[in-house]
């Protein structure tokens, strides 16, 4: 933390304050090439690296699970950072750590030295991807909040779309190491002029939107010991899990079909053109009843990763894949939004780090749970539809995460 803040006082000095529309695309071009390079190239490597290097593919992808687990842990510090500080020098160090992270995985030739490289990278995870992005939008912006949030997650969405076929094309042509190593040199000129360039705001005090009735903000240790929390915790932490247990083992799902690689990348690239679908619908989504759209998208991701499961060939995959996409990118939003539309923004930093960290190690059993399931299971067919089961309990308990205190617009009846 002394670090950070370190660079956080270094950072602001003689340096003129930017407008909120650089700070969004700035955003939008950081979280587009971080979760691209960061996370996004990995489902489409996985196999490469397994089949280079000997390792099992669990195994390979329990060191990608290791690196979101430290990126949890990660963002657990940097929740109570942001609410002091701001993103700028956060985010700003992260990028510095995740290039050399990239290139430590890239030059591994044992496990420990593979595993060390994705533990750095799941700390520059912590500090880069939408945590912070998603606090800085929270408090620089109060009316066109939701706007904002939409725009960059509909850039986000297109993580996949972009960095799946190009991580495939670069690996065809340079190898699994040499692919991250290109893509780490790219992630360090992009992200870091930008984040301490692009990022330079005061930190303010938190400011709810005009017209919203918000009851004065509990202490956050009641909020986070009361019912709605938990439930909200426990629903959207087993639907990370299924939902990113799909996207990261879609590959491997098609490809034990008889896919082509290449085809079943850009299945997974279509998957994030249907983000920007669902996201770019949520503005009119938004005015259902915060309980019902809820249990709505979490029942779509339900059903598309159950239809995953069944379907048999490339068309209908890829046309469930863009459906799948549609109510994940829903679901982004509807995680970006959750703080905010039960508790309002005074402690978002805070209690979206604690919403955030089981949901990261939800997320992080991901690749694990895909292939631990298929190889348990016989296939990965049978691991969709177990996932699919796990992502319908989370409906459930979704439907009592909606405190009594809710802030609610006053134009809204």
């Amino acid at each position: 933390m002394s670090i950070i803040g370190t660079f956080g006082r270094w950072f602001g000095r003689g340096k003129r304050d930017v407008s909120l529309r650089t700070v969004l695309v700035v955003l939008c071009l950081t979280e587009i090439t971080s979760w691209g390079i960061l996370f996004y190239a990995f489902p489409v490597l996985a196999g490469q690296i397994s089949t280079s290097t000997g390792w099992s593919l669990p195994v390979v992808n329990g060191a990608f699970s290791t690196g979101l687990i430290c990126s949890a842990l990660t963002g657990l510090l940097v929740g109570r950072i942001l609410d002091r500080r701001g993103p700028r020098s956060v985010m700003t160090v992260g990028s510095l750590l995740a290039a050399p992270a990239l290139c430590l995985v890239a030059a591994a030739g044992t496990l420990p030295v593979f595993f060390g490289g994705w533990i750095l990278s799941g700390i520059a995870m912590g500090m880069v991807l939408y945590p912070p992005a998603f606090a800085a939008v929270t408090r620089w912006w109060t009316d066109g909040r939701t706007r904002a949030l939409t725009v960059l997650t509909i850039v986000g969405g297109l993580a996949s779309t972009v960095f799946a076929p190009l991580t495939a094309l670069l690996s065809a042509a340079a190898g699994w190491r040499g692919t991250y190593l290109i893509l780490a040199a790219a992630l360090f000129v992009i992200t870091v002029p930008a984040h301490f360039f692009g990022l330079r705001r005061p930190w303010e005090p938190h400011r709810d939107p005009a017209g919203t009735q918000v009851t004065k903000p509990a202490p956050p240790a009641e909020i986070v010991r009361s019912l709605p929390f938990i439930a909200l915790v426990a629903a959207v932490s087993l639907a990370a899990l299924a939902s990113f247990a799909a996207v990261v083992n879609l590959v491997p799902l098609l490809t034990e079909r008889g896919i082509d690689r290449t085809l079943a990348a850009t299945a997974l690239g279509i998957g994030g053109i249907g983000q920007v679908l669902g996201r770019l619908g949520y503005g009119a989504f938004e005015q259902l009843p915060l309980r019902l759209r809820t249990v709505i998208v979490l029942s779509a991701t339900t059903l598309t990763t159950a239809l995953l499961g069944l379907t048999e060939t490339l068309t209908a995959a890829i046309l469930i894949a863009l459906a799948a996409g549609v109510a994940r990118g829903i679901f982004t939003l509807l995680h970006a939004t959750a703080i905010t539309d039960r508790w309002g923004s005074a402690h978002y930093g805070r209690l979206t780090a604690l919403v955030a960290f089981p949901i990261t190690l939800a997320t992080a059993l991901g690749p694990w749970a895909g292939a631990g399931l298929a190889a348990a299971f016989g296939s990965y067919s049978r691991a969709f539809l177990i996932l699919a089961a796990l992502n319908a309990l989370a409906i459930l308990l979704a439907y009592y995460s909606v405190p009594a205190s809710a802030p609610r617009l006053k134009r809204r009846t």
